[in-house]
């Protein structure tokens, strides 16, 4: 009679600080997951609002089943994409998923950065696993950082941009350990979507990170360039909030419950009205986000890609069609009879700039001003993000091999392709929670099949498969069930609001093509 076989041993590796204990999961083929590892000594006490420490050596084996504390505590309900917060103080790690996890493998690894408004998220969302991208030999390395306040407010006496130099410590980790999970530190491929994608876009124009990438895929990047002045009106904002002093000392006094209850407010437009708001936001963007802080941020990141840097690195970038579009649904009934030139003019959208983005979108005019909106807060926020950055790399020193896309596949409960629809496909978790809500209960695989295919692709080639962008020819290559797979110029609706290099604006109230980018992620409601 044969022996039962044993099952193996859990699989362990070899990291700077030690030894971590994984998990196999599935069968063939079978794949490993590493989870919780923390790249960073915990950031509380005098660590609080420091710059990321390395993490000290530990002794023994470090058990890595189980995802780690997050930054992001409770639920904020922002966003579409189910983001579990875990508690606890070691809220700097990684999680790696690799499907040989053996030195001697050399595989191509993808860094993803998630999003969530730089002020929630978690890297333990079941929607970022990856175990397909494993299954196809790409070792994923998912990755927490400070949010709001705590990683992105500005504070006399602290180090900038906490949150930044969080992401440049895991990336500094992935250099320095990942071989050992299989992993290739010369062939990392740095991902993210929304604010995680604004992140990706942040770090391919930083001087100080280009070391520890190859290429980047920026899905729905939402870029944040605080100017120093308002980071520091938030800052003040939310100490008298406190009442304490806007300094390392009295930020330190302050309780994170209490940093966290206020910071909203802080940030929030300090002109009452909603109206307002909205003029506010597309002007000035979000309020915690990257600080051009003349650092590490040196300038805006538009302008940094222009004069070449990240030249040499290849990238995918692209939007869903319909990314805000439903932030004005409730608003369909009331203006329904209300010409889409007022609200643009009431928006103080320059004159030629409103009729010239009129006449680009007449098709989205059938549909109603509420629809028509809805997609001008889009291609504000998203869209012609693409074109700047494409465009800027175009006229770059040197090399800068890009690749434009649109998510087009409408969601069966939404009705369009909204913000975080394309994250499963890009991930290819169909069957995880909560996809069902805004991808319906038979989400197409083939859909899955050919956008993940093409980011496992790319992680390993540097090539997506389609027309890259250049100035004659701005190819994108269109994600949907059916029509073309690819268009001459996918992005023609956003023209009029793409701001040409060096134009400062025609100081005509909100010069949309020279506003930075609006909050990213908020969710809608519920269908």
């Amino acid at each position: 009679m044969q022996a039962p076989l044993r099952p193996a041993p859990p699989p362990e590796v070899r990291t700077r600080a030690g030894r971590v204990r994984g998990a196999w999961r599935g069968r063939a083929p079978r794949t490993a997951a590493f989870l919780g590892i923390p790249y960073a000594e915990p950031p509380t006490g005098e660590l609080r609002f420091a710059a990321p420490v390395p993490h000290a050596r530990w002794d023994g084996v470090l058990d890595a089943t189980a995802f780690g504390p997050t930054p992001q505590r409770g639920d904020s309900g922002i966003t579409l994409i189910p983001e579990p917060s875990v508690p606890g103080d070691a809220t700097l790690g990684v999680n790696v998923f690799t499907p040989a996890p053996d030195v001697s493998a050399r595989l191509p690894v993808l860094v993803y950065v998630h999003g969530g408004g730089y002020t929630s998220g978690s890297p333990a969302s079941p929607w970022y696993d990856g175990a397909a991208f494993a299954r196809d030999g790409v070792v994923t390395v998912t990755l927490s950082y400070r949010l709001g306040f705590d990683g992105f407010g500005w504070i006399e006496g602290a180090p900038s941009n906490r949150g930044v130099r969080d992401w440049l410590l895991a990336l500094e980790w992935v250099q320095e350990n990942v071989a050992a999970f299989g992993g290739d530190p010369d062939r990392v491929t740095v991902a993210g979507q929304s604010a995680g994608g604004g992140a990706v876009l942040t770090l391919l124009g930083m001087p100080a990170a280009q070391h520890l990438f190859r290429a980047a895929w920026c899905m729905s990047g939402a870029l944040s360039e605080v100017p120093v002045p308002r980071a520091r009106q938030v800052a003040r904002r939310l100490a008298d909030a406190a009442k304490v002093a806007p300094t390392l000392d009295g930020f330190r006094s302050v309780p994170e419950d209490r940093v966290l209850a206020l910071q909203e407010s802080a940030a929030r437009p300090a002109r009452a009205g909603a109206l307002a708001g909205a003029v506010d936001q597309l002007t000035h963007g979000t309020a915690l986000g990257p600080v051009v802080d003349g650092e590490l941020v040196l300038g805006p990141t538009v302008s940094s890609l222009r004069d070449g840097v990240g030249a040499g690195k290849p990238l995918v970038l692209g939007t869903a069609d319909d990314e805000f579009s439903m932030l004005l649904d409730g608003a369909r009934r009331a203006l329904r009879w209300v010409p889409p030139s007022l609200v643009l003019a009431a928006l103080r959208v320059p004159r030629s700039q409103r009729r010239a983005y009129l006449a680009a979108n007449t098709a989205l005019r059938a549909g109603g001003t509420a629809r028509l909106l809805g997609r001008f807060v889009t291609d504000t926020v998203f869209r012609r993000v693409v074109v700047e950055v494409a465009r800027a790399r175009d006229g770059a020193q040197g090399p800068a091999p890009t690749w434009a896309y649109r998510f087009a596949w409408a969601s069966p409960t939404y009705g369009i392709a909204l913000h975080c629809l394309d994250v499963p496909f890009f991930f290819d978790v169909l069957d995880a929670p909560g996809v069902s809500r805004i991808a319906g209960d038979d989400p197409p695989q083939r859909l899955a099949d050919d956008l993940h295919g093409a980011a496992s692709a790319f992680v390993r080639s540097h090539d997506p498969g389609w027309t890259p962008w250049t100035g004659s020819a701005c190819a994108a290559r269109v994600w949907d069930t059916s029509g073309p797979a690819e268009t001459v110029d996918g992005y023609a609706g956003v023209e009029p609001l793409v701001r040409s290099p060096g134009d400062p604006g025609d100081g005509d109230g909100l010069s949309v093509a020279a506003a930075p980018r609006a909050r990213p992620r908020a969710a809608p409601p519920a269908p």
